[in-house]
């Protein structure tokens, strides 16, 4: 079935909600969300923590005990006192801290976050619930991720997630002209991929000559395009910065800071799809086993109709996992 020019294709997976964007039989951006979490659009309830004198941002502790920075607070606000809170942006780990999530006070209803399809429906977009995605690339988009490495023809990115910001490193074999201009697209490419957002630093070989720098921030602009941005000119040194908006984790920085959880999932998909007749054998590092909760198995054995083993085996890679059909 062909798809409709910009239609969203969702997954609902085991222990993960997955959305892509098709074109050309290859996926062109996608998006991930996770069960449980405190997401973008939720209203919720809590007491407000600590206040400065005077300031309009402050804490809120959630009854689960999640602490939410507030800005916008009224006056009236006091520590100790019951508020409502509408989150803007969920939180983000980034390895030795996290970024709390942020809220502003509101009287609006208490309700949960929008599902990753409401969201992408309330952003103006069409959305298709799928079994699958008709197209392969899920597993290398995760890969990549992994990996934290994306090649191109002539060169390679190296993607860090840093608490500051997202920082792209440009290496390869081509005179610098060349190489900037060869890692463009890739850039373009991997932010939509990836659904990267908030502040993101791209260092580009440094290129002396002005009419270079002016030709690698033309290009950009035009890899950019539709890609709701700010950004910086490339500097003398070939760094320019992009501030995109964000409301949550990136796939990056979900499958950096969450390998093995990541991993289990994505696992958990490829089991789903075996077409070989027999039980399910999951073959997993004894690292990865400790994430593949009891529901998840359950409802892998639901959805397939099938007995499922799972074996560990030590000298696999801590986020290694291989599933197969056996004999029953």
């Amino acid at each position: 079935m062909a798809e409709t020019p910009g239609t969203w294709l969702i997954e609902r997976g085991i222990g993960e909600t997955r959305a892509a964007l098709v074109e050309d039989d290859a996926i062109i951006a996608a998006k991930l969300a996770w069960p449980g979490e405190l997401a973008a659009g939720a209203v919720v309830e809590g007491v407000l923590t600590s206040r400065a004198s005077g300031s309009a941002r402050g804490t809120v502790r959630l009854d689960g005990g999640e602490e939410v920075l507030v800005d916008r607070l009224p006056k009236s606000a006091s520590e100790g006192a019951p508020i409502r809170i509408l989150i803007h942006r969920a939180r983000i780990d980034e390895g030795t801290r996290s970024k709390r999530a942020q809220g502003r006070p509101t009287d609006e209803r208490l309700r949960p976050a929008p599902t990753l399809e409401e969201r992408l429906k309330g952003e103006g977009h069409e959305v298709r619930i799928v079994p699958r995605f008709p197209v392969t690339g899920w597993s290398e988009l995760i890969a990549e991720a992994f990996e934290r490495q994306v090649t191109f023809d002539g060169g390679a990115l190296h993607l860090s997630p840093t608490p500051a910001m997202t920082l792209i490193d440009i290496d390869g074999t081509l005179p610098p002209r060349a190489l900037a201009l060869a890692a463009v697209p890739a850039i373009a490419a991997i932010l939509r991929r990836f659904e990267i957002g908030g502040s993101i630093g791209i260092d580009f070989p440094t290129l002396q000559d002005k009419a270079d720098r002016r030709a690698v921030d033309s290009a950009l602009e035009q890899a950019l395009d539709g890609f709701p941005h700010e950004r910086t000119a490339m500097n003398g040194f070939g760094f320019l910065q992009i501030v995109a908006r964000v409301q949550g984790p990136s796939i990056l920085h979900r499958v950096t800071l969450h390998r093995l959880a990541a991993a289990a999932r994505l696992l958990l998909r490829q089991a789903e799809h075996i077409a070989d007749p027999g039980a399910i054998l999951l073959t997993v590092h004894p690292a990865l086993q400790a994430h593949l909760k009891p529901d998840w198995i359950a409802e892998l054995a639901r959805r397939t109709g099938r007995e499922i083993r799972i074996q560990t085996d030590p000298a696999l890679a801590p986020q290694a996992g291989m599933s197969q059909a056996v004999p029953l």
